[in-house]
């Protein structure tokens, strides 16, 4: 396996598996950046920041996790990409409204760009307002 997709695979799983800072801060740089043009993002502008918010979704949806559908490296941009689909069902406590049971399957795709052997940005790709309606109480 390519080096950045190692670091960046080890990354992922570490994020999207509610590890949080601590666990990802070793394959970032030391102020990577973050952007993903998602309502529910619209505030977290660094890599540190998101892995704390992903962190918290699992007290919300405790038994959450993600099936990885593809992975891609760009030579040319420095940059690995990962595509896979979100899932989870909110029974935690601690969000905006109470649990609902209802259960979430959301596509979402990153694009992890590396300076030297570190993630220094991360898109997310990532429709939040649909992911959020499959678990709302309406």
């Amino acid at each position: 396996m390519e080096p950045a997709v190692d670091i960046a695979m080890k990354f992922f799983d570490a994020c999207e598996t509610g590890k949080g800072w601590d666990a990802c801060k070793a394959y970032c740089t030391p102020n990577a950046t973050f952007s993903c043009q998602a309502e529910a993002l619209a505030g977290v502008k660094t890599v540190e920041h998101y892995t704390r918010w992903m962190k918290g979704t699992f007290d919300l949806m405790p038994d959450a996790g993600y099936d990885l559908k593809a992975v891609a490296l760009d030579h040319g941009r420095n940059a690995v990409c990962a595509c896979a689909v979100f899932k989870g069902t909110f029974t935690g406590h601690g969000g905006p409204t109470p649990p609902t049971g209802k259960s979430m399957h959301t596509d979402y795709a990153y694009v992890m760009e590396f300076e030297g052997d570190k993630i220094r940005h991360l898109t997310k790709i990532w429709n939040s307002t649909y992911a959020m309606k499959q678990i709302d109480s309406a």
